[in-house]
């Protein structure tokens, strides 16, 4: 697997060094890590329950609006203890 992966990323690399990026091309490949990160992280957290949904959507503003990744950790974390305590 490790053989695998490492060509694949290598293959990538050779591919992307031999063509011109267009500034839309380069928009599109910087949204991607988000897109990914969105599609695995939303069908789950919103399927969890209503303070995970709630968690995700404090976590998730925190860090759009502030850009501090820990900070919008913290958020998340207390978002969820504090609603599971409410709720149960």
């Amino acid at each position: 697997m490790a053989v695998v992966t490492y060509l694949s990323r290598a293959a990538g690399l050779a591919v992307m060094s031999r063509l011109s990026v267009s500034g839309r091309l380069e928009r599109f490949m910087k949204a991607i890590p988000g897109a990914i990160l969105a599609a695995i992280i939303a069908p789950s957290a919103l399927a969890a329950g209503p303070a995970e949904a709630a968690a995700t959507l404090a976590t998730a503003a925190v860090a759009w609006r502030s850009g501090n990744l820990p900070l919008a950790m913290g958020t998340g974390v207390a978002v969820v203890l504090a609603l599971r305590f409410a709720l149960a």
